[in-house]
């Protein structure tokens, strides 16, 4: 999108007209104002976390909104099963053992993470198959509840992060939470990516250390490890290895995943950035006043010019201004053009 091009229409194929004329400017003390029956932000805040009048979100599960501890829960009970599993079947797994207990731990976070060194393999149709059911359990662990952990996880450091970043700022703590919802996306980025700069180094640094790998060949089992590639000529072979391993591993691997998510988003909402800033400084034109006026009336007033702009920004669709206006004249019972308490008495007594 071009968004050097100031006199393009935001409709094209239509012109102004000439001699356009001149309106009066509308007073400058007007100011749109947060309703006073509207629920505030903390009240929609709560609501989502589960109380309140207002649902939460509807997840895969349906009202089922596991918190962190239960999540915590869930991952324990998965690994005892797969330890417990495991151990029953090690005399079908071969490969590179120390403890009969820490290897089935560790075979089951190399599995659930799909890192798979190949340092345990199964090598019976019991253990393989066990191995198929717990590697499709393990990643829709990863999916549903780790990430949602590792994101829990950054936002509490989001604070000491900006504190951080902005030593000398001066405003109280509502102007710096004000910054921080602001750039909430970049601060996890940046968050995140210093998590992953930490869990590189200690990674690379015990290989080195502990496993006594050549350091190009440490860093390099850390970097097959946290993007799983696990080509396997370089894993955790000591017992205090594979110990360090169980932590480390579902550590990096998800804070990996989380660091190209937020850059993802990042980019995306630059681009966000870009149009808004686009659409905010170009002309309007009378092609645009003619899509920003919804009521027909031939003039736009600041709540038309407003939901027009989201439009073009992208932050609202046709679809969604069209069911906006659908619940408001179901709810105009008089025609009036206005929402009364008598309109919502009558609204709730026909529903």
């Amino acid at each position: 999108m071009a968004y050097d091009s100031n006199q393009q229409p935001l409709l094209s194929g239509l012109l102004d007209p000439p001699n356009q004329p001149k309106k009066t400017p509308a007073p400058k003390n007007r100011r749109f104002r947060r309703s006073r029956s509207s629920p505030s932000t903390e009240a929609l805040r709560k609501s989502s976390e589960g109380g309140g009048l207002f649902p939460g979100p509807k997840l895969i599960f349906g009202k089922f909104h596991p918190s962190f501890r239960l999540m915590a829960i869930f991952l324990v009970v998965y690994l005892a099963v797969g330890v417990l599993c495991f151990y029953v079947v090690k005399g079908q797994i071969a490969g590179n053992k120390t403890d009969g207990v820490l290897d089935a731990l560790y075979f089951s976070i190399v599995t659930m993470t799909t890192v798979g060194y190949g340092d345990l393999v199964p090598n019976s149709d019991t253990a393989k198959l066990l191995a198929c059911a717990f590697v499709f359990i393990g990643m829709a662990i990863i999916a549903l509840f780790l990430s949602k952990a590792a994101d829990y996880f950054v936002e509490k450091q989001e604070v000491m992060l900006f504190k951080a970043l902005h030593m000398n700022l001066k405003g109280g703590e509502a102007h710096m939470l004000r910054d921080i919802e602001t750039s909430r996306i970049r601060y996890k980025f940046y968050t995140t990516a210093l998590f992953l700069t930490v869990l590189v180094i200690v990674g690379t640094m015990f290989l080195w250390k502990v496993e006594k790998l050549k350091f190009v060949d440490a860093f390099y089992c850390v970097c097959a490890t946290i993007t799983t590639l696990g080509y396997g000529d370089k894993s955790f072979s000591s017992e205090g290895g594979r110990a360090f391993a169980v932590f480390w591993i579902v550590a990096s691997t998800i804070c990996v995943a989380q660091f190209f998510f937020y850059l993802a988003e990042l980019n995306t909402e630059h681009r966000q950035k870009l149009l808004a800033k686009w659409v905010l400084t170009r002309r309007m034109t009378y092609v645009d006043i003619e899509a920003a006026d919804l009521d027909g009336d031939n003039e736009v007033g600041a709540a038309e010019f407003v939901v027009y702009k989201l439009k073009e920004m992208g932050k609202i669709s046709q679809e969604d201004i069209a069911l906006v206006l659908e619940e408001f004249e179901d709810l105009d019972v008089d025609q009036s053009g206005t929402l009364s308490k008598s309109d919502l008495s009558l609204a709730q007594s026909t529903s």
